[in-house]
């Protein structure tokens, strides 16, 4: 199963379409978002085409093949508009390859405070706009970076995950 991560839109139309064309392009099987998907919040300027009732109508379209959680800006009004549940704080999956992925947004839970995890699991969470690979303690810690919103310099990044192999893509190439 191939999977594309990605967080951090905050109501960019012109970056969710540029998404989901990456994901039709890498045909992968589920779209994982990381929450943050609506809302630019206070502390954000406002992205690129900020048309949230457009990202709306856009990943609606996906919601038999979106598994997502909850970010900071997340609501129970956006889940009154999105017809795929955003409200969790957290998800696990198990890859092919048997690992234990734990899907979060990182405001709660990230490479400082992780969820209970033993050694060889792996967190993939979002929030800070950077990405990130970096193993502490057996367990693997990645962040996709912002769709919409990238910090530090980095790029408009998501990650893929085929075959127990993660791979840091950007948007803009």
């Amino acid at each position: 199963m191939k999977l594309l991560i990605a967080s951090d839109i905050h109501g960019s139309a012109y970056y969710c379409r540029k998404l989901i064309d990456a994901y039709n392009s890498e045909k992968a099987d589920r779209l994982i978002l990381l929450g943050d998907l609506l809302y630019h919040g206070p502390r954000n300027d406002l992205p690129k085409d900020y048309a949230p009732k457009e990202v709306i109508a856009m990943l609606n379209g996906l919601k038999n093949e979106i598994l997502s959680v909850r970010g900071n800006c997340e609501a129970e009004v956006d889940q009154m508009v999105l017809e795929f549940p955003v409200l969790a704080d957290y998800a696990v999956i198990m890859t092919d390859s048997g690992q234990t992925v734990y899907l979060t947004h990182g405001h709660h839970y990230n490479i400082e405070n992780p969820l209970p995890m033993k050694e060889g699991d792996v967190m993939i969470y979002g929030h800070t706009h950077v990405p990130l690979d970096e193993t502490r303690a057996g367990i693997r810690f990645l962040n996709p970076g912002s769709v919409s919103i990238p910090k530090q310099n980095s790029g408009h990044s998501f990650l893929v995950l085929e075959k127990g192999i993660f791979t840091f893509k950007n948007l803009e190439v």
